[in-house]
């Protein structure tokens, strides 16, 4: 059953695609927050 169960987790595959997510949603939080301070000065 380990043999089943250890491939499911690979960690540096797991990291490397939470870092990819984590950078794409701080992205695009920058991209709102830039275009509702830009609305509010226009």
């Amino acid at each position: 059953m380990q043999n089943l169960i250890l491939p499911l987790v690979n960690w540096s595959n797991g990291i490397v695609m939470i870092g990819i997510f984590a950078a794409v949603v701080v992205l695009l939080v920058i991209v709102l927050l830039s275009l509702l301070n830009s609305d509010k000065k226009a």
